[in-house]
């Protein structure tokens, strides 16, 4: 991403007094969009199809779910926002672990973490295999239902894909751009524990440990993988229905392959199940761990299930992760799953092609007294930082209800 820090800054600010019921400078109460929230990205395409929104920004599938149902069109996809480049490549959902599990059994993680990184590399070399494996954990390959909204879910899978990118690395560059949603929940009032006056240094310790990462890295270089002792206990992993989390899925469905050809793999009990909740995580042909896999509805309720050891490890977007440390659960960031791959989407007949269009649409709705009203999955979500940023960029402030 290509942040100028005072733009950001002052942006965020802005938000703040938006927040507050203030306006902010260049903005005027005339030029309001309206955000409600919908604890999740479910709701939207009905709300939407029902006219009781104007718009909505979500993770993918559900992007893809409005043009291919004929109730919407894509406006602006995430990373291209405004400002131009600034939301270009930004984190997305992240690996994380408790810290006990990172310390007591760090060659299950390092384990785990080098199957997650295989099935991401996977994913690049074969995105529509993959987008077909997604569609069948989320839908059993059949059609994404929502109310009188029926549409394929293998298309939907086949062209969401593109617009996420699966990586892992965590890299210097990475974990400084996680800092602007640290500053964003901050400016949203969402950080008030240890994260709330930290500095970035210090954000930076609390957040992450890649070290399983590094490991995992490098036992795949070196074309062995250390079998961990077997251990005792189930082990939850958690995650969302998401393609964001196609890693966990992939390595989950494709199990044989990995094991063939890196002596690793997540192998599934039920061989038949669309969606299998045990499997067996299988290091050098023999079983090391059981493991529990824990979809939740969302983020929040990923991280209370970290907080309680129901999930040791988990598949989660970033905010939800952040909040979590802010609060004290043990747990670090390990490495990336995926950047991008969010978008705007707008009523089929809404008169805007484009964000610049979108804006005056914006205003003109506006001065009519009837404000453009846009759904968010949750306040603080990657989401709402997004859409919020973009609008003050382009002068329009913003009324939650």
């Amino acid at each position: 991403m290509k942040f100028s820090l005072q733009v950001i800054l002052a942006a965020l600010v802005a938000i703040g007094l938006v927040i507050a019921g203030c306006t902010t400078p260049g903005t005027s109460p005339e030029n309001e969009v309206s955000i409600i929230y919908t604890r999740g990205t479910g709701p939207m395409p009905t709300l939407l199809a029902t006219d009781q929104i104007d718009g909505y920004i979500a993770w993918q599938p559900f992007v893809e779910v409005a043009p291919l149902a004929g109730i919407g069109k894509v406006l602006v996809y995430s990373g291209d926002l405004p400002p131009e480049g600034k939301w270009e490549n930004h984190p997305c959902c992240v690996f994380a672990a408790r810290q006990d599990a990172i310390e007591n059994n760090p060659d299950l993680t390092n384990a785990l973490t080098a199957a997650l990184v295989l099935s991401t590399r996977y994913i690049e070399e074969n995105p529509d295999e993959s987008a077909e494996i997604v569609a069948d954990w989320l839908a059993g390959k059949g059609n994404f239902t929502y109310g009188d909204i029926s549409v394929s879910s293998v298309e939907v899978l086949k062209r969401a894909f593109p617009t996420v990118r699966f990586v892992n690395d965590p890299t210097d560059e990475w974990k400084i751009d996680q800092l602007e949603f640290v500053y964003a929940q901050r400016e949203l009032g969402l950080l008030t524990g240890s994260l709330l006056n930290s500095t970035d240094q210090e954000s930076l310790d609390l957040l992450f440990d890649s070290s399983p990462y590094d490991a995992a890295a490098a036992m795949i270089a070196s074309g062995a993988i250390t079998t961990p002792p077997a251990n005792a206990r189930q082990v939850g992993v958690g995650y969302l229905l998401s393609d964001h989390h196609a890693a966990l899925f992939v390595a989950v469905k494709n199990w044989q392959y990995f094991e063939e050809t890196y002596g690793i793999a997540i192998k599934p009990r039920d061989l038949t199940a669309s969606r299998p909740e045990i499997a067996d995580l299988v290091v050098n042909g023999q079983p090391v761990a059981e493991l529990k896999l824990i979809s939740a509805d969302a983020g929040p309720q990923l991280m209370q299930l970290a907080a309680t050891n129901t999930v040791a490890y988990a598949l989660v977007g970033n905010p939800p992760a952040i909040a979590a440390i802010d609060k004290n659960t043990p747990i670090k960031i390990i490495m990336a799953v995926n950047l991008e791959g969010s978008g705007v989407v707008i009523a089929d007949d809404a008169p805007a092609d484009d964000w610049e269009s979108f804006v005056e649409w914006a205003k003109s709705r506006s001065a009519q007294g009837k404000p453009v009203i846009i759904a968010a999955p949750g306040k603080g979500s990657i989401q709402d930082v997004l859409i919020r940023s973009a609008l003050e960029e382009s002068g329009l402030s913003v009324r939650e209800g």
